[in-house]
């Protein structure tokens, strides 16, 4: 299957990674700067076949790739997905988020529908081993009525993070500390909630990063429509460094948490219907990835492949990355009215809060 990757930033290299291990014919990257291109064919050992392109449309109608991740910075993505799915007639896979706006969100998941291509959001911690443990206890009902769920992100972004990369922290472009570090466990805990949201009462400030737009604390309370609760916690001031990812779910039968860097390690495991050793559970989920990216790309690509081939929707699909994106935008909405926002969310952005929020 052709592949193409443009945005050759951050996150990059787990795409690359990714792509390789499946097996993936790569046929080019794309990016505005031709050093992080030669810098990712280096040292990934791409062969000299894979061309290296600035102008992705121009990248889409030379090289035809089947299959195309999209990984520039945020703002972007939602023009670049349509365009890879009208001109190159591409499948994707998105990095968080999908898009900064539901209208985006929403042109995406329709021009996927209308070209009958497949799109993934890249949220790659559902394909962690201990979240898909934790999956499939939601899913068997082990834990009986679940009563609520809480998502903490407490990690540090210092000036050099911010520096580096202008959009960083922008309403146009990115988003604060939810949008761009917490958005993956935000998702997992409307995921195992069950998805569907009643409203959100949310609160965000800027205490310490007054170099950029948008916040760098988020916090929210969530009442779903099952009658459950979840608590966010989103935060990028931890000092000195990153602290951990965790996600606790309560229910009437069982409690457990997820931790460590990127909710990769089960750390606490209890059922009353004792189906399996809390002790062997714990031991056996527990991964140590290098960074917080964890190593559930990999995992993710094979399964938009087979979903490709087999004509199916990728097991995170666009839809997913709406819902993650429509809880963010709520929490901003809320916080910025100082109200309680009721689910469906219908139009909402971040550059709505330019010049609004602080």
């Amino acid at each position: 299957m052709k592949y193409a990757l443009i945005g050759c930033g951050r996150i990059s290299p787990n795409h690359i990674v990714a792509a390789q291990k499946n097996g993936l014919d790569i046929v080019a990257v794309c990016d505005l700067e031709m050093r992080n291109m030669k810098d990712k064919m280096l040292k990934f050992r791409l062969p000299q076949t894979v061309q290296c392109y600035t102008d992705y449309r121009q990248m889409l109608e030379k090289e035809r790739p089947e299959l195309v991740a999209i990984a520039t910075e945020s703002g972007k993505h939602a023009q670049i997905a349509l365009d890879c799915m009208t001109i190159g007639h591409a499948n994707l896979i998105i990095e968080k988020p999908i898009a900064l706006s539901l209208a985006d969100a929403d042109a995406i998941i329709e021009t996927a529908r209308r070209e009958n291509l497949k799109v993934c959001a890249c949220h790659q911690n559902r394909f962690n081993k201990s979240i898909q443990k934790i999956r499939e206890a939601v899913e068997m009902n082990r834990f009986g009525r679940m009563f609520h769920g809480t998502a903490h992100v407490r990690w540090t972004r210092d000036y050099e993070y911010y520096s580096r990369a202008k959009w960083r922290g922008t309403w146009e472009q990115d988003g604060g500390a939810l949008m761009n570090q917490c958005i993956h466990n935000i998702d997992l805990l409307r995921w195992m909630m069950g998805d569907e949201i009643d409203c959100v009462v949310g609160m965000t400030d800027r205490l310490k990063h007054d170099y950029i737009e948008a916040e760098d604390l988020g916090i929210a309370l969530i009442r779903f429509k099952n009658g459950s609760y979840g608590i966010v916690e989103g935060t990028t001031n931890v000092y000195p460094s990153n602290l951990e990812e965790t996600l606790y779910l309560f229910g009437e039968k069982g409690t457990v948490k997820a931790g460590g860097s990127s909710v990769n390690v089960i750390e606490e495991w209890r059922f009353s219907d004792a189906l399996d050793d809390p002790g062997q559970i714990k031991a056996q989920f527990h991964e140590n990835p290098p960074n917080v990216y964890g190593y559930g790309h990999t995992p993710l690509y094979a399964d938009v492949i087979d979903a490709v081939r087999n004509d199916r929707s990728p097991y995170v699909d666009a839809e997913a990355g709406r819902r993650a994106l429509e809880l963010v935008l709520g929490i901003y909405q809320s916080a910025y009215t100082g109200q309680q926002i009721r689910f469906p969310m219908q139009q909402c952005a971040t550059i709505d809060f330019k010049g609004k929020l602080f």
